[in-house]
């Protein structure tokens, strides 16, 4: 099973001037929906090849659904912006850390004698900077990039949700090397950002459907493998219909890969955290969040769903765990 997480993306309305999903090109994701694009009018929609469900991401809660407590709901099946008491992003807060660590659906799966695999790279410096006696923590603003790595105890980029479900599973392994070789993925996709952001010029220039079938074969080995991508979520803050467009048409690229070369037997569940591409300009939306679920029982795996709670125990029923 494959849990493909794309950071702020819901399911918005079938109008081509403010949503990328019905702007853009998608040529892999209209054909496992029989043509319909991913949005609102759509759902929920059962074909022979996937399932497009909306999922609730405001539960119960006022105010827009954020990356912090939305991932650690979704990776957890947990209300965790109601432990919380709002919702918090984009890092989870440290009082969900625990949750996250200890009820993640990695965890839960390795725990019940299930493989699991992150199949995203991260850079190995991430894992040697500073540690100070004592820090701030959740107070939500930015600090400076590099006294601000080096002033927390744990570096920024690790404080999202899939990367610390993935280190409290010990499965955060993949650096440069793995990269080079194809044994992981950019968060972006592609490789861009590691080349020109990290001056890793030995890191191959990749397409994204190359990308989506690294991680087919990835997965492949495991009985679940996880692998986020924001880059969604970027775009949609920018602004900019041109940066949606191209951010929802690698994912495309990027599924038509994996597609390709997947075996019949393999799920997939493509879903996200909380709204935002989908209205472009809007910033976070209370949109219900797209989930598109394939593989021979794709009808049967998304029965019922209604809240990004729901995933994390359906992927645990699947794999025979008890949630």
């Amino acid at each position: 099973m494959l849990l493909v997480f794309v950071d702020g993306v819901g399911l918005g309305a079938d109008d081509a001037s403010t949503n990328a999903f019905a702007a853009a090109h998608l040529p892999v994701l209209r054909g496992l929906l029989a043509g319909a694009a991913p949005v609102a009018q759509a759902a929920p929609l059962r074909t022979a090849r996937a399932s497009l469900v909306g999922l609730d991401a405001t539960l119960g809660l006022p105010g827009a659904p954020q990356s912090g407590t939305g991932q650690a709901a979704l990776l957890t099946g947990r209300n965790a912006a109601a432990r919380f008491g709002r919702h918090f992003g984009p890092w989870v807060p440290a009082s969900l850390r625990p949750l996250l660590r200890e009820e993640n659906v990695l965890v839960a799966a390795q725990r019940a004698g299930r493989s699991v695999a992150f199949a995203n790279a991260y850079p190995e410096e991430l894992f040697s900077l500073p540690v100070p006696a004592s820090v701030p923590r959740d107070t939500g603003a930015p600090l400076p990039s590099d006294a601000g790595r080096r002033a927390r105890r744990t570096p920024r980029y690790l404080e999202a949700g899939p990367p610390m479900a993935a280190l409290a599973a010990g499965v955060l392994t993949r650096h440069t090397d793995a990269l080079v070789r194809g044994d992981a993925v950019a968060s972006e996709i592609t490789n861009d950002g590691w080349r020109t952001g990290l001056g890793r010029t030995d890191v191959p220039v990749i397409s994204a459907h190359d990308a989506g079938r690294n991680l087919a074969r990835i997965g492949a080995h495991y009985d679940l493998t996880l692998f986020a991508h924001y880059a969604t979520d970027y775009a949609g803050h920018s602004g900019r219909m041109d940066r949606a467009v191209e951010a929802v048409e690698r994912v495309d690229a990027f599924l038509g890969g994996l597609f390709t070369e997947l075996t019949a037997d393999v799920s997939v569940i493509v879903t996200s955290d909380h709204g935002n591409i989908e209205d472009v300009g809007a910033g976070h939306t209370r949109n219900p969040v797209l989930a598109l679920v394939t593989g021979r029982d794709h009808a049967a795996l998304s029965e019922g769903w209604t809240s990004i709670t729901d995933v994390a125990p359906a992927i645990l029923r699947a794999l025979g765990v008890r949630a």
